[in-house]
């Protein structure tokens, strides 16, 4: 299991209200008690922050609001006397507009080796003042932005976030160092932003159905995402990793975000010589509802771990409503009914065979921060739409550790420091010291799923055999008698499993499955 660190919202060493590697360091402690195998850090790299680190202007070196190489290299140092694993987030789709490759770009001419390293092309109509083509940037408006000099430059994201032209060697040559410059410092593995992307049709042609690339945030325009020289690349990584891994017998770890389709494309991307996991977006997307469940996990069991790969779960992450608000009402704090679906969310994901990545916050139980007022937003998507539909602002409100009022812990400087984000009053009910002296709470949920994932043999690889049950109730079996059943109605249900349950999201009476809930059995089958 996976903790996904976001490092600006999860501990401030500094006072300036913004999460640093070095309270990274700090909250490693914490993260083991928890029992995670591994961290991944959101990017930390030097940046002007126009989408919070995605557009990335120098991918060898730290963004001094975060510290600097001398801090990494404890963080890596104190991760490694805990045995806990360090994955580092890198963004190869597209870079910042301050990458001085790209500064290079717009300061050369149509045409020159600098500007064939990303997209550029002239526009269309008499005077080139429309885009080369129809396409619409995943975070509101179109995708291509004009430069002085009258040509244009595609932009998947925002304008300060120019892709990368992976059909020029140049580009997977610099990759390849940028990767082994990480690994030489110790990592354990990357994560990796819109693996689906980088290469583009080469025409750049229209696309056929550009209203539909507008609506969503997804990739949908077939055109620009999930090309098939993709996958050239990753077995490109791969055999780096590979080669890191011969020398000490360690080894590293490649998970992409992988946006596509169907679970048959996705399996594409796992297979034996490409990435070792790429996260399955299509749980977290599941309505509350036992067939939409059901189906989501047969799906993934058929067509990507039935090729003998893992399938990568998670139900948060810093791009989504959080699951106590998601499943709930949306109200500020959430509600109760919400909390309890995510707690047995939570139960039923820990069961499935595969990896599990959990956000920050999620062991907490934290709700998703619905109200906050539009001038601290910092979303680009707000930027671009001035909509607040499916911004990201509020899952990434920095963690509350300790206290009655902001900032709970989460800075250290002098009294008045304010977080980058607002942190609402409730925010005292889910702060981490509460958390672990409440044996009741999320975390001490999450503690015991994890713990029991790592000591049962019934919870390692291997099949599930769905179980017969009434309608609004899963249940499955795994290994040699554990049996994981969740009621998604209101209504009491039978238990599947007489008996005490062994770990259960909330009270569960023997013989008895609650409304809005999990647990777990062994079970002589």
């Amino acid at each position: 299991m996976i903790y996904q660190v976001y490092v600006r919202s999860f501990l401030d060493s500094t006072g300036d209200g913004i999460g640093d590697l070095a309270g990274v360091r700090a909250g490693l402690p914490y993260l083991k008690k928890l029992g995670v195998d591994g961290i991944w850090l959101s990017p930390f790299y030097p940046s002007p922050q126009h989408d919070h680190g995605y557009d990335v202007a120098d991918y060898r070196d730290v963004d001094p609001v975060f510290g600097d190489l001398a801090e990494f290299d404890l963080l890596m140092g104190a991760a490694r006397r805990l045995g806990i694993k360090v994955l580092l987030d890198i963004v190869p789709n597209h870079c910042s507009s301050e990458h001085p490759w790209f500064r290079e770009a717009l300061d050369s001419a149509p045409g020159s080796p600098a500007r064939a390293r990303f997209h550029f092309a002239d526009g269309r109509g008499p005077d080139g003042s429309e885009p080369p083509n129809n396409w619409h940037a995943m975070f509101g408006g179109p995708a291509w932005t004009r430069v002085a000099d009258g040509q244009w430059y595609l932009h998947m994201f925002t304008p300060e976030q120019p892709d990368w032209n992976w059909r020029n060697p140049e580009i997977p040559d610099e990759f390849d160092r940028v990767l082994r410059f990480w690994l030489d410092r110790g990592v354990d593995g990357f994560r990796i932003d819109v693996a689906a992307g980088l290469f583009k049709h080469p025409d750049l042609p229209d696309s056929d159905d550009p209203e539909a690339d507008a609506r969503t945030r997804d990739s949908v325009n077939p055109l620009a995402w999930n090309q098939p020289e993709v996958h050239e690349v990753w077995r490109r990584w791969r055999a780096i990793c590979e080669e890191y891994g011969a020398r000490d017998g360690r080894e590293r770890l490649l998970v992409g975000e992988v946006s596509v389709p169907t679970a048959r494309e996705h399996a594409l991307y796992v297979r034996p010589d490409e990435l070792h996991q790429a996260f399955f977006f299509d749980l977290l997307g599941a309505p509350w509802d036992a067939d939409a469940f059901r189906k989501v996990i047969t799906e993934a069991m058929q067509d990507i771990a039935g090729t003998g790969s893992t399938v990568t779960w998670v139900l948060n992450n810093h791009d989504q409503v959080r699951t106590v608000t998601r499943y709930g009402e949306p109200a500020p704090g959430g509600s109760g009914l919400g909390a309890a679906r995510a707690r047995a969310a939570a139960l039923l994901m820990l069961a499935l065979p595969g990896a599990a990545y959990i956000y920050q916050g999620e062991e907490l139980g934290l709700p998703e921060v619905v109200d906050l007022p539009d001038d601290v937003l910092t979303d680009p998507i707000f930027r671009r739409t001035g909509s607040r539909a499916r911004i990201r602002d509020g899952c990434r409100v920095p963690l509350p550790w300790s206290g009655q009022a902001s900032p709970f812990g989460f800075t250290s400087g002098a009294e008045g420091a304010k977080p980058w984000l607002p942190q609402p009053e409730y925010f005292a009910e889910f702060a981490t010291d509460r958390a672990l002296a409440d044996t009741r709470s999320f975390w001490h949920l999450y503690r015991e799923g994890l713990h029991l994932r790592k000591t049962l043999p019934q919870l390692g690889e291997g099949p599930l055999e769905w179980l017969d049950t009434p309608p609004g109730v899963l249940a499955f079996a795994r290994g040699d008698g554990l049996v994981c059943a969740v009621n998604f109605g209101t209504a009491n249900a039978p238990a599947p499993v007489s008996g005490t349950p062994l770990l259960s999201s909330g009270p569960c009476p023997p013989g008895v499955l609650p409304g809005a809930t999990a647990a777990w059995w062994l079970n002589d089958l």
